[in-house]
């Protein structure tokens, strides 16, 4: 199914609204019609979730991985999302070809819009996939350098002819969401994930981070924006992997929340004006808040101070990582600010 689509039901399954392309028109009239917009899809959400039971909603929320569910599961249950996880293939086979990677986001695809009783709405699932150097989950796809080798040519424009290779071949194998880039602005080279990031300068992760998201969605006003060939992008992860203390995975990254911003947070602006339609959290605590629960940035910062509309997607079970909270309950996570629950395997224990 085409990604625009995908891209479209995600903000009305979840109630976010995002803005899509625009065209060379006086400043009054596309105001007026993105506002005419914006008030049709959020009476479109209303008249969704006004019609929705209670396990559907809460299906909306739940990101399950593919070897734990089958598309049974999906007809039944309707998840909102799903994802393929490092080592994961269709069928268990992480060696499958592109053709059973088809076949499966297909089945998944017919399940989740399969009739259902009385008027309740049918909402069609998105699948995602780390595809962060190239589609490198599919056997035969094209493999690109990393994020660090990437930032040291400083080259946005062959960042973007990247992204755009990348979504051509991920919306080949039926998938429409990519988790990707990691702007991480690393600044110790101790950290185990220092290849994710662009940069220990903020500005040229904005700048290259900008590009991908570019590449994989289509530019805002190219009218090709989340169309054929193109896929919905992530940004991640919000915020400061990649200043924990002493470069410690998932650690805490500890100091002034305003300085720590001005570093860490400061490439996701120019993410949010390039279109980027998600935004993953990240696992980190910022002066031991894990950012999975932290409202004051999920809410505050990210939808308050930088304006982002779309989704707040968590990571592999982060959520599980709150003080007082396990991977099967956790509504800290959603008062925070989060709107999926990545949950691979426990789905069952959150629902």
């Amino acid at each position: 199914m085409k990604a625009w689509l995908l891209a479209a039901v995600a903000g009305v399954a979840l109630g976010g609204c995002t803005s899509l392309g625009t065209v060379e028109e006086p400043l009054s009239t596309t105001l007026s019609a993105q506002a005419n917009a914006q008030a049709n899809e959020d009476q479109r959400v209303a008249g969704l979730l006004a019609h929705m039971s209670v396990e559907r909603k809460v299906a909306q929320l739940i990101q399950p991985q593919i070897n734990s569910f089958t598309a049974e599961d999906m007809r039944i249950y309707r998840f909102g999302s799903f994802l393929n996880g490092g080592n994961g293939g269709p069928y268990g086979d992480e060696y499958a070809p592109a053709s059973e990677w088809l076949k499966l986001a297909d089945e998944m695809w017919d399940a989740s819009t399969a009739p259902l009783p009385g008027d309740e709405p049918v909402i069609p699932t998105i699948w995602g996939t780390d595809a962060v150097h190239g589609h490198t989950n599919v056997v035969g796809a094209t493999i690109f350098p990393h994020n660090i080798g990437l930032g040291a040519t400083g080259d946005a424009e062959l960042v973007r002819r990247i992204g755009a290779a990348t979504a051509v071949e991920i919306e080949t194998t039926g998938i429409d969401w990519n988790f990707s880039p990691t702007v991480a602005v690393a600044r110790d080279d101790r950290w185990g994930r220092t290849y994710e990031s662009y940069s220990e300068q903020p500005e040229l992760a904005a700048t290259l981070g900008a590009a991908l998201v570019e590449g994989l969605q289509g530019r805002r006003s190219s009218g090709q924006f989340l169309g054929r060939g193109h896929v919905i992008s992530t940004a991640k992860h919000f915020f400061g992997d990649g200043g924990t203390d002493q470069g410690v995975d998932q650690g805490d990254v500890n100091g002034d929340i305003d300085e720590l911003k001005a570093i860490h947070a400061a490439p996701y602006p120019a993410l949010i004006d390039a279109g980027v339609q998600s935004v993953m959290a990240s696992f980190n605590s910022i002066n031991g808040s894990k950012m999975h629960g932290n409202e004051p940035m999920l809410t505050g910062v990210l939808r308050g101070e930088m304006g982002f509309e779309g989704v707040v997607v968590g990571d592999w079970n982060g959520h599980g990582q709150i003080a007082g909270c396990t991977v099967t309950d956790c509504p800290q996570a959603l008062l925070a600010g989060l709107d999926i629950y990545m949950v691979p395997d426990d789905w069952k224990g959150l629902m």
